[in-house]
């Protein structure tokens, strides 16, 4: 029998209104900064003083880089009835898709953005605020908060709309599906920008309804993490992913007493998790989530392949009968399910097995296999540091069709031993006809292989094998 579906209190529904800060504490420390930490209060009086200096527009984009103005422009958006406009990225092409599609888009920023952003307000130039509130302000769960964009790792970015019902009920239940509930008090490093999904829900949101105190910094190298680290207090919490994480271990940085690490974006692999787990004293936990719906599952990785939902998600199928059926995410509170975009065995309500991308099944001789479930064989490889597995060409219906390639960054092995240790693990079928070795893959900000740089790896080395 599945296990109960646990009924989340304090989390928000439909149709009421829910506070900035659950709880609230004005003393609370929400941020820690060059300057020393920083209170959930005055978080709240930056935010209405800067909130008194926006324009009357409906749509924002939030461009801050520094965690604690991301979070300020955030709130002061939502106390003046905004709607705050992430990016996928920082990119003036992507920019101008913004300002194309959005009518009277205005940006909030600090000074020293190198973007030519539209009517832009900065925030750093806010040098007064008043006293901190006595009662968090509230904001109407319907309300339109946020419009976030997918990272464009499967093509053309998209937009979905989140309510602040949505985050508030994520803010909520993502820490306590990664164990993080627990903690008194944790402080996040982050290693993620706070524009992507998953940066956003464990570091904004994080401190906005999951009471942590977050790093105001986005460190990418290991002696950097290592610095951000030592800075908070205990307990420690990383949000990062499999490429920093990589580096951390492989590096000689001393660190303090890690109380746990989060790794999304990309597979980890239980090679990396158990190196990781060693070299950090903490246990790592992998979320599992896509735009549409945020981080839905969970995991230890060492625990094996079983991810549990958060607890206001349930894993049902829709449709069955002769036309098939659809595996989806049903969030009781609102009434709704979102479709994976995902090949996902449901265990039970609670429960799923990932078995790949739907775009991402592959044909190869009438057989069928998943690009990820193969990339994250060459991931297991010793030696092999970072690599994906990609097929160019179309879907014929039943899987993409086309000759496998292989990029590899491995420096201590040459084409022939991957190729060996390739042929070990995989049905012959699925060996890669091509193998490339690089020095480094062409990874985003938040650790994610862009569909389009894959297209142009693909094109720039089309017919080597090395």
């Amino acid at each position: 029998m599945a296990d109960p579906i646990p009924q989340p209190g304090g989390v928000p529904g439909r149709a009421e209104s829910w506070p900035v800060f659950d709880p609230y504490d004005p003393g609370r420390t929400a941020f820690h900064t060059a300057d020393g930490r920083l209170s959930q209060g005055a978080v709240l009086a930056r935010a209405a003083a800067l909130a008194e200096r926006l324009p009357a527009a409906a749509q924002v984009a939030n461009y801050c880089e520094s965690r604690l103005q991301f979070t300020v422009a955030l709130l002061a958006a939502w106390l003046r009835g905004q709607t705050a406009v992430f990016p996928a990225d920082r990119t003036a092409h992507s920019l101008q898709r913004l300002c194309d599609s959005v009518d009277g888009l205005y940006a909030l920023a600090e000074r020293g953005c190198p973007l030519e952003l539209p009517d832009p307000v900065f925030v750093d130039d806010l040098d007064t605020a008043g006293a901190p509130p006595a009662e968090a302000p509230r904001i109407p769960c319907d309300r339109l908060a946020v419009q976030v964009f997918t990272s464009g790792s499967t093509g053309t970015p998209k937009r979905n709309d989140k309510t602040w019902g949505m985050l508030a009920a994520g803010g909520k239940t993502i820490p306590a599906m990664l164990g993080l509930d627990a903690l008194d008090g944790a402080s996040v490093v982050a290693t993620v920008p706070s524009q992507h999904m998953y940066g956003f829900e464990m570091t904004a949101m994080y401190a906005l309804q999951g009471g942590a105190a977050i790093h105001d910094g986005r460190p990418m190298y290991a002696a950097d993490v290592a610095e951000a680290l030592h800075a908070v207090p205990a307990p420690r919490v990383l949000v990062t992913t499999p490429p920093h994480l990589r580096a951390l271990v492989e590096s000689a940085v001393a660190l303090p007493e890690l109380a746990a690490a989060i790794s999304a974006t990309a597979p980890l692999g239980e090679p990396l998790a158990a190196a990781a787990e060693d070299r950090l004293g903490a246990p790592v936990r992998e979320i599992y989530g896509f735009t549409e719906a945020g981080s839905v599952a969970g995991r230890r990785t060492l625990d094996g392949e079983v991810w549990r939902l958060r607890g206001d998600y349930r894993a049902e199928r829709r449709g069955e009968g002769t036309g098939g059926s659809e595996a989806v995410v049903h969030w009781p509170a609102l009434e709704c399910d979102i479709a994976f975009p995902d090949v996902v065995e449901v265990l039970d309500e609670r429960r799923i097995r990932l078995r790949g991308r739907a775009q991402d099944l592959v044909n190869v001789a009438g057989k069928r296999a998943s690009l990820s479930g193969l990339t994250s064989q060459l991931l297991e490889i010793p030696g092999v540091e970072d690599g994906v597995v990609v097929q160019p060409g179309e879907d014929d219906g039943g899987g993409r069709v086309g000759r496998l390639v292989a990029f590899a960054v491995a420096p201590e092995l040459d084409r022939a031993a991957v190729l060996r240790a390739l042929r070990q693990r995989l049905d012959p079928a699925f060996v890669p006809r091509r193998l490339v070795l690089l020095d480094a893959l062409p990874r985003n900000a938040t650790g994610k292989l862009l569909q389009a740089d894959l297209d142009a790896l693909v094109r720039r080395h089309a017919g080597r094998r090395d």
